[in-house]
């Protein structure tokens, strides 16, 4: 290997002390709370599908670990270089959305492509494109008022995979993408006036979804939301199990392994969507408020995060990914708990899932990038 120039070692030693800075500025406590949750996912998935064909925790333990060698791989690439290629991996990552609808009963199962071993769910994926092409396009909004051609374009760029997601249909994913524009918005400084008219406008839109796009079964579990005792059997069977092992829990709950809800398969979706119906079986009130914790502690870590930043896109980003990441724990608790439609929305970092798991990494990955260069990008 021939010996660097003088000039170009110069260079070389500036490179590396840029790097050893910003491996100095990763935040570790963040990695740390997201390894923590993971493996408490690990833990729970474990209990309630022990007894299933398939390692479903093994299974989850890969998907951490290369989704962990995923974020490492996305912190060391500048997000800058994100944003000024936003719009092209927008147009890479619509067309498997489109592609879903036409081979989609070749290929996948509902909104999952198969691969020989392992499947992947786009949806999923497209929420960081999302988040870097809206930040990318507020960065540049600079005046004090927000503009309803800033908010048609903004809406002409998430609209097309909201449709063609809806289309699949996949109402839970679908619905996960509300946070990341509501929260690009807030920040836009979007007047109350205008979230009165996009109120309105959004509530001529769900009657046009639930009349022309909404499955009967979709229907139906919205109908189940205000009485599941009318259908115990069948669309009303998620919530009434849910309630049944969070309420029969108790404080300390029945034992690792003990539920019988869950243990006896009376509770549906228990290692994906209803996971947090298991830990309040098993673990109690206790375990759920040990649950609450560390989400907290993680959700606070990430909005804290914001006024890290030295810029306005990753103001943006860092807004965006924790609303999305708090969107989804609240939701999935509501859920369970009877409070909110059975719409599969899984529980962050804790249900079983590799898409989920990993998009929530990558979506951390952002914001451990912006604060990580947020004395470089100034």
């Amino acid at each position: 290997m021939p010996l660097p120039w003088p000039g170009n070692y110069s260079n070389f030693i500036e490179r590396n002390m840029i790097d050893r800075r910003l491996l100095s500025n990763i935040d570790w406590i963040l990695i740390a709370l997201l390894l923590w949750n993971s493996a408490l996912g690990v833990v729970f998935i474990y209990s309630s599908s022990h007894y299933l064909p398939g390692n479903f925790y093994l299974r989850q333990v890969i998907w951490i670990v290369l989704s962990l060698i995923a974020l490492f791989l996305f912190i060391m690439v500048d997000y800058k270089n994100f944003l000024t290629y936003s719009l092209h991996l927008y147009i890479v990552f619509v067309f498997p959305l489109a592609g879903m609808l036409i081979f989609g009963k070749l290929v996948a199962r509902e909104s999952w492509i198969r691969f020989p071993f392992f499947q992947i769910q786009p949806s999923e994926l497209i929420k960081i494109i999302m988040i870097l092409l809206l930040a990318q396009i507020f960065s540049e909004y600079k005046d004090r008022y927000f503009s309803w051609n800033k908010l048609l374009l903004s809406g002409g760029a998430v609209s097309l995979p909201i449709l063609l997601v809806v289309l699949q249909p996949d109402l839970g994913t679908t619905l996960t993408y509300v946070p990341i524009i509501l929260a690009a918005l807030i920040l836009a400084g979007f007047s109350r006036k205008n979230f009165i008219l996009l109120l309105i406008l959004a509530l001529i839109l769900a009657l046009g979804v639930w009349n022309f796009f909404l499955k009967e079964y979709q229907k139906q579990r919205i109908i189940t939301l205000i009485n599941p005792l009318q259908d115990p059997l069948g669309t009303g069977y998620h919530i009434l199990q849910s309630k049944i092992a969070i309420g029969s829990g108790g404080f300390l709950g029945k034992g690792y392994k003990k539920g019988t809800q869950s243990q006896l398969r009376f509770l549906p979706a228990r290692h994906t969507d209803f996971v947090f119906s298991v830990i309040g079986e098993e673990f109690g009130y206790a375990g759920v408020i040990v649950v609450f914790l560390s989400y907290f502690l993680l959700l606070s870590r990430l909005f804290r995060s914001v006024d890290k930043s030295r810029d306005r896109a990753g103001i943006y980003i860092i807004f965006m990914v924790a609303m999305m990441i708090a969107f989804q724990f609240f939701v999935n608790v509501m859920m369970v708990i009877g409070l909110f439609p059975v719409i599969g929305i899984p529980l962050p970092f804790l249900s079983y899932g590799g898409s989920s798991l990993l998009t929530n990494y990558l979506a951390v990955s952002l914001v451990l990038n912006v604060k990580m260069r947020r004395f470089v990008n100034v």
